[in-house]
């Protein structure tokens, strides 16, 4: 090989393993979330949740370093009653592997025993749908709010017609619509990119206020925001370009909630 060869193909060589290091180390600061929705019916369905979720499941993931987890009640939206948990990882890999970690938990298996080994006919709940997300650049770790308060919950899905888009709405938000949110008294707990689920592709966020007329305050002086209208107004962000279904439920945080 000619040294001149030799040269270009290290250099590229160096350049790929340059972009590989620095791709991981940008991902080594964003979290991982898994939301479950977990679909149940009127009745002691929700009291055999809320004790499996309080004295068997929280408990056993804190043993593994797993959190803090979130479940909430629907407060406004379909598919009443339903339970929504937001499980934080700090890698795929501990997706991967908190089953596995589970199912050899004595512990945990003792004190969610009512719940796991219902029989067919009496069903712990109906069905449960997960989803796992990658945090966005702009805000990469989750925004544990004051537990001690009363809180609402807004969870917001973006759907969009293509990648591309979906990829155009993400930045929108990392390059100014994050800061305007919090200027604006939208507190957010995460955002997050779809990575695995339904209605793909898609992100999601989640907001919190102290109550209804907070939600309304807030969201009224971010739409007259000047830096909200001046964002908006580009026409690559226009939401016509890049936005084809928004949707959205509010939360109400069990008493055992860790956020």
């Amino acid at each position: 090989m000619k040294r001149r060869e030799f040269l270009v193909g290290t250099l590229a060589a160096a350049a790929t393993v340059a972009a590989t290091e620095e791709a991981g180390a940008q991902e080594a600061k964003q979290e991982f979330y898994e939301l479950r929705m977990m679909r149940l019916r009127m009745g002691p369905m929700q009291k055999l949740a809320d004790d499996y979720f309080r004295d068997a499941y929280i408990p056993a993931m804190k043993r593994i370093g797993i959190g803090p987890i979130g479940v909430f009640d629907i407060g406004i939206g379909p598919d009443s009653p339903a339970k929504y948990i937001l499980i934080p990882h700090k890698s795929m890999d501990s997706i991967a592997m908190a089953a596995a970690r589970l199912a050899v938990d004595d512990e945990y298996h003792r004190a969610g025993a009512e719940f796991q080994n219902r029989p067919a006919t009496s069903p712990a709940y109906i069905r449960m749908e997960s989803s796992v997300m990658i945090s966005f650049a702009g805000m990469a770790k989750l925004a544990v709010p004051d537990t001690t308060k009363p809180r609402l919950f807004e969870l917001r899905t973006y759907e969009s017609h293509s990648k591309r888009a979906n990829r155009k709405k993400i930045e929108m938000f990392n390059t100014g619509e994050i800061a305007i949110f919090k200027k604006n008294g939208l507190n957010p707990v995460f955002f997050g990119e779809l990575l695995v689920g339904p209605r793909h592709p898609n992100l999601t966020y989640m907001l919190v206020y102290d109550d209804m007329a907070a939600h309304d305050k807030a969201w009224g002086a971010f739409i007259n925001d000047p830096d909200w209208k001046a964002l908006s107004g580009k026409p690559e962000y226009a939401n016509s370009e890049i936005l084809t279904n928004i949707s959205n439920v509010f939360l109400r945080p069990t008493p055992y909630s860790q956020i």
